[in-house]
């Protein structure tokens, strides 16, 4: 198999665990019975990943962590790899190697498959949308417990870009922060106090009043949650490019270019990871000879 390329992969260890749990999971106390039963240890197969509706691959690395685990000596050949557009019915990689390594990692595999790339599809609609405009599409920590760094990966695949990855990586004090540090002045303070140099802070404004107190305290980033395009427009002329702007919340593909159109640098979509459908494709064997 060609190596992903480095935008479009994952440490491999982090690959390896996330893997291992899935295939534990499945396999459980007996491991896979069906197969044990029907298929003899030393029997050969090979199959055909296909696509059964159009899309954006994503999820190729832990597709082949899945098999490997089992045979370490599989072959996988990638035809159409990460990142790509793929129509329906087209051949996305072909496998060959033990028959029951390929039958028991068969649904790990295609869950990792399907899901990244119905979240790299999802994505790559909406960054199609706003085509032409300054605006970029990115993520929420609004993920699958324990996939957040898969579905963020997928993301890229699909052509948006990553929010934080998690609570450690940079500061973004929400609605909730301001009321419990007692407004907007003091809990930019608190964070310009305590936050390292390398350690961006953002912060969330529901009106133009907040994003004018916000301002004064120099944010790096300002969110401006759940703003009509009119307050977008003039959320944009206060900022006065002294900071990145996200626009956040109502948004879909009925209403992202819109927001995109009003001068907001970045726009986050929740829905890319939490609403995702996932893209039909399936592993067909080929019949033994």
């Amino acid at each position: 198999m060609g190596k992903p390329t480095p935008e479009l992969s994952l440490p491999p260890a982090l690959v390896a665990k996330a893997v291992a749990d899935a295939l534990a999971e499945d396999l459980g106390l007996a491991g896979d019975i069906t197969t044990r039963a029907t298929v003899g240890p030393d029997t050969r197969a090979s199959a055909s990943l296909g696509a059964r509706k159009p899309g954006v691959v994503a999820g190729l690395q832990p597709f082949e962590a899945a098999f490997r685990t089992l045979d370490p000596n599989v072959a996988i050949e990638i035809a159409i790899p990460d990142g790509s557009r793929v129509e329906a019915g087209a051949e996305i990689a072909r496998i060959s190697g033990n028959a029951r390594a390929l039958l028991t990692a068969e649904r790990v595999a295609l869950n990792f498959v399907g899901h990244m790339s119905g979240i790299a599809t999802l994505t790559r609609a909406f960054v199609d949308k706003i085509a032409s405009t300054n605006a970029h599409i990115i993520d929420t920590r609004k993920t699958t417990p324990g996939l957040r760094a898969f579905e963020k990966l997928a993301v890229r695949a699909g052509g948006g870009s990553n929010h934080r990855f998690g609570l450690f990586d940079a500061i973004l004090i929400k609605d909730n922060h301001i009321i419990a540090a007692g407004g907007v002045g003091p809990a930019m303070q608190r964070a310009r106090t305590l936050a390292g140099h390398m350690v961006k802070i953002e912060i969330e404004v529901t009106s133009l009043a907040e994003l004018d107190e916000a301002m004064a305290h120099a944010p790096d980033a300002v969110l401006l949650d759940n703003m009509d395009t009119k307050t977008l427009k003039a959320a944009v002329g206060i900022v006065a490019k002294r900071a990145l702007i996200e626009a956040s919340g109502g948004v879909n593909l009925d209403t992202v270019r819109a927001i995109a159109e009003t001068g907001v640098d970045l726009i986050s979509v929740g829905a890319l990871t939490h609403s995702a459908p996932t893209l039909d494709v399936g592993l067909d064997f080929a019949p033994t000879s």
